[in-house]
This record gives structure tokens, sequence and C-alpha cells, in this order.
């Protein structure tokens, strides 16, 4: 039977939290009321998150699915292979750590069933290093002024794709593999919602500054002709700017070449009209 909500969490060494997820997420889904699939991909794990989702397939069987990938692919390209294997109407992805409580997915359904076919999600009481947070809200501003992506909070991973969606992604050949940015601009009715933000229970997170950075770069890079412009246009001047100074510096040598060969003609013609007549001379 095909279920009505697939659960998306990619997994990575995440051996610690996976325990408190499985407390937490099943019940919560079993409280909705539907018929519900859950997608694990462990996205090459080194330490022991695979036995632990081993031991959860064999308790639910029924309702949870894992996908192992040979070696580290990247958060949003394991989404798009756990994408690729669900099977769901409503699509939901969420992060692993539990910082994204699970009993918040019925709100995300709640908005898909009122006609949305994307559903971001902006975390209300953010539980966050400051660093973080400030390099967050930098990092919209200048995507939204490059790109046309509007997502208001574009690092929190619970989010809501309705299967059309979902089906555009699986067919889309784009290199660039941010998901919710993806899905945004095949959405037709998108809509965002507040959600609960816990901090991170065990473990730490993945994503470094380095990592953030990297992402929103791609992210600009991806889906916005604006960076290619200004480097173009960059190029440009700094181009027309060493020619500038090529001429430059070619006139200003032929004119101290002159200045140099006007001045010694000057003192030869002076050394020429004062020198003495030599005596041979004054007795012929």
């Amino acid at each position: 039977m095909t279920p009505q909500v697939s659960v998306v969490i990619p997994v990575f060494n995440e051996e610690e939290g996976l325990p408190l997820l499985f407390e937490r997420l099943y019940p919560a889904l079993d409280a909705l009321g539907r018929s519900y699939e859950v997608v694990f991909v462990d996205d090459g794990s080194s330490d022991a998150s695979v036995a632990e989702l081993r031991e959860q397939f064999q308790r639910r069987p029924d309702v949870t699915r894992v996908v192992l990938l040979a070696r580290n692919a990247g958060q949003h390209l394991a989404i798009l292979a756990a994408f690729a294997q669900a099977r769901g109407t409503y699509m939901i992805t969420l992060d692993a750590d539990l910082q994204n409580p699970p009993e918040e997915i019925a709100r995300l359904i709640e908005a898909m069933d009122a006609g949305a076919d994307y559903v971001g999600t902006i975390r209300k009481s953010r539980q966050d290093v400051l660093w973080r947070k400030a390099a967050s809200r930098l990092m919209n501003r200048v995507r939204e002024r490059t790109t046309s992506i509007r997502i208001t909070d574009q690092g929190c991973m619970l989010r809501g794709y309705h299967r059309s969606v979902v089906d555009a992604l699986n067919h889309c050949t784009e290199m660039s593999t941010y998901v919710p940015a993806l899905a945004f601009t095949f959405a037709r009715h998108p809509v965002e919602i507040e959600v609960m933000h816990a901090e991170r229970a065990v473990g730490q997170t993945k994503y470094s500054l380095y990592r953030l950075i990297r992402l929103n770069f791609d992210l600009m890079t991806g889906f916005s002709v604006a960076p290619l412009q200004f480097f173009s246009m960059a190029g440009g001047v700094i181009a027309l700017s060493s020619l500038i100074l090529v001429v430059y510096l070619v006139i200003r040598r032929l004119i101290t070449w002159w200045r140099q060969s006007s001045s010694r003609r000057s003192t030869v013609q002076r050394s020429g009209l004062h020198r003495p007549v030599p005596r041979s001379c004054l007795r012929r």
C-alpha cells in the first residue's frame, strides 16, 4: 500500500541521538492517524549509525526503510537519494538531531492539506550559538538580493513537499543540489510556518562555518547570474584599468626618453661653444 506520508531523515554519525529520535518520532507519526513510512538514508557514517538503523528496521519493518550510501555525499544529495525511494504523497524532511521536534510534522501536513505544495519553516526562538544566527541572517540578506529564492530560514531542514514537487526534483538535472531552493522553484503554492526549535540533544553539528559559507556560495551561484555578472564586470574594469596603466607607462617612458635626449643635446651644444682653441691653430 502506498503511504500518505514519507518522512525522510538523512543520517551522518548520529549513533548517540538515534535512540532518542526513535522514541519521539514513531509515536508522533502514529498519532497522525495516517499511513506513513520513515526513510532513513545513511550518508556514509563511520560510527554505529547503520547498526542502530538496522535494529530499528527489525523493530518496525512495516514503516521503516533504510537507504545506505557508499560514501559521504552531503546532506542534500542524501535527501535526493531518499526522494528517489520514497513513495508518499506528502514528503517531510527532518534532521536526526531533534532540534526540530517531530511533533511539529502534524502542522506541516495541515498546511499541505490546505493546498500548499511546499511548506517552508521558520525556527521560533532559535537555539543556536550567536555566530550561527548572525551568519544565517547575513547569508539570507545576500541571497535575497542576488536570487529570486524567498526562503526566510534556509537552515531549517524541517520542510514539507508535495509528491508533484518531489517528482520534479527527481527529474531535475540542475547542478545545484540545495533541495529547499530547487523545490521552491518548482512549487506553485509555497507557504511558510513557524515551528519550535530546540537545542541539539547529543553530538555536534556537522556544518562548520566553512561548509555554511560554501553552501551559500553554491546557492547564490546556482540560482542567480548576479555573481557571474559582477565578476565579469569586475574583470572588465580590471582589464581596462590595466590597459590604461600600460598606455600611461609607455607614454611616460617616451616623454622621459625625449627629455633625457634633449638634455644631452643641449649639454653637447653648450660644451662645443666654450671649448678652447688649440694652440696649434693659433700659430698658423
